[in-house]
């Protein structure tokens, strides 16, 4: 069962009556940004990959030049790939 409404005054008002009884246990998954122009918009953004992993970047030296094409050989020792 999917039930849709909004937050107002910090709790959730559904856009239709239900007939949950009292005290189900439910949960909410915000689905966008707010549609009332009057409502803040003042959320953080999710950081992007690049973001959240630019401090790494460069930071691993001395592996093999073939590395990114066959990490599975250098981390878990499977053979090297034929197709190169």
């Amino acid at each position: 069962m999917t039930l849709r409404g909004r937050i107002k005054n910090g709790g959730v008002v559904l856009d239709e009556p239900t007939t949950l009884p009292e005290g189900t246990q439910v949960l909410v998954q915000a689905v966008g940004e707010p549609t009332d122009t009057g409502a803040s918009s003042a959320q953080p953004s999710t950081p992007t990959l690049y973001e959240r992993y630019k401090g790494f970047i460069g930071a691993a030296e001395g592996l093999p030049e073939d590395f990114a094409d066959e990490h599975d050989h250098y981390i878990h020792g499977t053979p090297k790939r034929d197709d190169r």
